[in-house]
């Protein structure tokens, strides 16, 4: 990228997700190649299990679910009861 003064661009983080970044953009990959995008807005796959890497297909959301029904088979494998909201005092 040159160095030279230019509108700044938002980019924004979210957990578990993609890092949103206002466009259009242009992203260099580890092995060189370039990718661009002429959208206002893209999603930038953070977890890398995108099958459009760079690019966000929103696998993350299939991941984090498949984690959580793991570590609830865990939970009960160790005996611990599921947890449930509790009910405010009265």
């Amino acid at each position: 990228m040159p160095n030279v003064p230019a509108e700044r661009r938002r980019v924004t983080l979210q957990r578990p997700g993609p890092l949103l970044v206002e466009g259009p953009v242009e992203v260099t990959l580890e092995d060189g190649t370039t990718v661009s995008s002429d959208r206002f807005c893209v999603a930038l796959c953070t977890c890398r299990h995108s099958r459009i890497y760079p690019w966000c297909d929103t696998s993350h959301r299939r991941r984090a679910g498949a984690d959580e029904r793991r570590r609830a088979g865990e939970r009960r494998r160790a005996g611990d009861a599921p947890r449930r909201a509790q009910p405010p005092p009265t």
